[in-house]
């Protein structure tokens, strides 16, 4: 068991993580992320990915090893702030009447004034983008309203770490451009899922690459996203900006690996 890690937000030491009564769907997991660092977590469906989050989020007991955030030990079912997770459908996390109250409903059970409350939610909703929404019923939000209204809801708590699970997930061109701006300005450690490579690139300078249990490979992502032996190899495919292309007027100035 390791001990107290005051350096990284989030350390995973020998993880074994899977549903109670089941084989682990992924073992022996080691790795960390220093503070506000971004960090892209790929594999196929099934690898684990989300099991994963719950795991560090406290939801689902580890089969063995251990998760610390901010140098404390994850403990199944303890509320920890300091998490947040974001979950792939929006709908299976707003469940509040309008947006304010969706909004407002974690840090009202924090114990916080009423005018911490109020200060958290307008710099949450106004960092998101979702200002002047607050009394919209949360069925009648878009779907990038509602991905970053779950955002906002996150937010609101000031964590030091965030999961995100597919965000870009069902968003139109418009509505994920605005997300990848709204996730890059974020000073928190972030660790996103996603089959969305390009968004990966653009936002973590780091890859984690799980498949078949464990972690295949961990890394600068351009190295690793670029790497097309290894992307096969784990159902996954060379971002097209990373492709070398040849021909007038089609130059990919991230080609370089």
């Amino acid at each position: 068991m390791a001990g107290p890690d005051p350096v990284s937000v989030l350390h995973c030491d020998g993880l074994s993580v899977g549903w109670p009564g089941h084989a682990p769907v992924l073992r022996d997991l080691s790795f960390r992320l220093a503070p506000g660092e971004h960090v892209g977590l790929v594999g196929p469906n099934g690898a684990g990915k989300t099991s994963l989050f719950h795991t560090i989020a406290g939801v689902l007991p580890a089969h063995a090893g251990s998760v610390q955030v901010q140098g404390r030990a994850v403990v199944p079912g303890q509320f920890r702030p300091e998490t947040a997770l974001v979950f792939q459908q929006a709908e299976d996390q707003l469940f509040c009447p309008t947006l304010i109250e969706d909004v407002t409903f974690g840090p009202r059970n924090l114990g916080l004034t009423e005018a911490e409350t109020t200060a958290r939610v307008q710099a949450a909703l106004a960092q998101c983008g979702l200002t002047g929404l607050e009394d919209r019923p949360v069925h009648h939000l878009s779907g990038g309203e509602k991905r970053r209204a779950c955002i906002a809801g996150a937010l609101v708590m000031q964590p030091d770490l965030m999961l995100l699970d597919e965000p870009s997930a069902a968003l139109d061109l418009r509505q994920r451009r605005r997300l990848i701006a709204l996730l890059q300005g974020m000073d928190q450690a972030l660790l996103v899922a996603s089959h969305d490579l390009e968004l990966v690139l653009e936002l973590c300078p780091r890859v984690i690459v799980i498949d078949q249990g464990r972690i295949c490979a961990d890394g600068p992502a351009r190295r690793v996203l670029g790497d097309a032996g290894l992307m096969a190899a784990h159902g996954q495919e060379v971002p097209h900006s990373l492709t070398p292309h040849h021909g007038v007027g089609h130059v990919h100035v991230r080609n370089s690996l």
